[in-house]
C-alpha cells in the first residue's frame, strides 16, 4: 500500500524501490539546504533546491510579478522528475530539516502532476547519513496525469473573498501585520483566517495525530467544507503544509493560491487587512 501523506522514518527504512528527495532550504540563506545535503543526507537521496527546482520565473512575459516562489510550468517540473528516473506508481519520500516546511511543497507539486504515491517524512531521520552522492539516474518516460490538487489565481480569489475559507499559514505576527520581513506590505488578505503551519506539529516536530488535526481544522473551517478552502502563506510554500495536514486528517485539500501574500501585497490596488 503506498504512502500518500506521511511516512515514519522506520517505515522508510523498510522500503527498497523508493525515490527519496531532500528538500532542505532556508529562506534567509538559500544555499543552506544544499550545504546541509552535502554534509550528510539519507543514503540514495537526491537534492531539490526550492528556487531552482521547485519554482518558475518570478515575472511573466509582461513583467508582472508572480510572487517570491511561483510554480514552474507542469511541463518543466515533469521534465525535472523524469530526469530523476521517476516511474509510474513509484513511492516518493520528501524530507527537509524544518518539520516538512519545504518537503510539503514537493508533496503538493507531485500531486499537481497526478502522482499520488508521495509522502513527507514525519520526524527526524535516525541514520545512517552519508555524504556520498547517489548514482546519476537514468531518465524515465514518466508522464504527468490529471492534477490531484487545484489552484486559484489572484483575480479569481479576489472575486471569491468571503465565499471561501481562506487560510493563511504564516506566523501570527506576520498575519496581523506587526512585522513583515520579506514582502512589500504588512498584513493579510481580507477575510483570511490564520493557521500557522507549525501548529500542525507536536512538541516532537512530528505531525499531530490525524484525529486531532481533523478536529482543529473542522473548527477552523466551519461552516465551510474542505472543498471550499483556499490555502495561502507568504509565497505558496508553507500553505502546502496545511494542505498536507488536512489530507492526512481525511479532509479535502482545498485549493492553493501559489502567489500568496508576496504576489497579493505587491499590487497596491489590492485590499489588505491588519490585526
Amino acid at each position: 500500500m503506498p504512502y500518500t501523506t506521511l511516512i515514519a522514518p522506520e517505515a522508510l527504512q523498510g522500503l527498497t524501490d523508493v525515490l527519496v528527495l531532500d528538500c532542505s532550504f532556508d529562506l534567509a540563506d538559500p544555499e543552506a539546504g544544499a550545504r546541509a545535503y552535502a554534509a550528510g543526507h539519507i543514503p540514495g537521496a537526491h537534492y531539490l533546491h526550492l528556487d531552482r527546482d521547485l519554482c518558475g520565473p518570478k515575472t511573466d512575459a509582461t513583467g508582472r510579478f508572480l510572487g517570491r516562489h511561483p510554480l514552474p510550468t507542469r511541463e518543466d517540473f515533469a521534465a525535472r522528475v523524469q530526469s530523476l528516473g521517476l516511474r509510474a506508481g513509484q513511492q516518493v519520500v520528501a524530507y527537509d530539516r524544518s518539520g516538512g516546511m519545504y518537503a510539503a511543497r514537493l508533496w503538493w507539486m507531485l500531486r499537481w502532476l497526478g502522482h499520488a504515491e508521495v509522502a513527507v517524512l514525519d520526524g527526524a531521520w535516525p541514520g545512517p547519513w552519508t555524504t556520498e552522492l547517489p548514482p546519476q539516474p537514468t531518465p524515465s518516460h514518466w508522464q504527468a496525469d490529471a492534477p490531484l490538487g487545484g489552484m486559484i489565481d489572484a483575480d479569481a480569489l479576489a472575486a471569491q473573498l468571503g465565499r471561501v475559507r481562506l487560510i493563511d499559514a504564516r506566523a501570527g505576527e506576520r498575519f496581523r501585520g506587526e512585522v513583515e520581513p520579506l514582502d512589500k506590505q504588512a498584513g493579510h488578505i481580507p477575510s483570511a483566517s490564520n493557521r500557522f503551519f507549525r501548529n500542525n506539529l507536536g512538541p516532537d516536530d512530528r505531525f499531530k495525530p490525524a484525529a486531532e488535526l481533523r478536529a482543529e481544522f473542522e473548527a477552523l473551517l466551519a461552516p465551510f467544507s474542505g472543498d471550499d478552502v483556499v490555502h495561502q502563506c507568504g509565497s505558496g510554500v508553507t500553505a502546502c503544509h496545511n494542505q498536507l495536514a488536512m489530507v492526512h486528517a481525511g479532509l479535502a485539500p482545498g485549493r492553493l493560491y501559489p502567489g500568496s501574500w508576496s504576489e497579493w501585497s505587491a499590487d497596491p490596488a489590492r485590499p489588505i487587512a491588519r490585526g
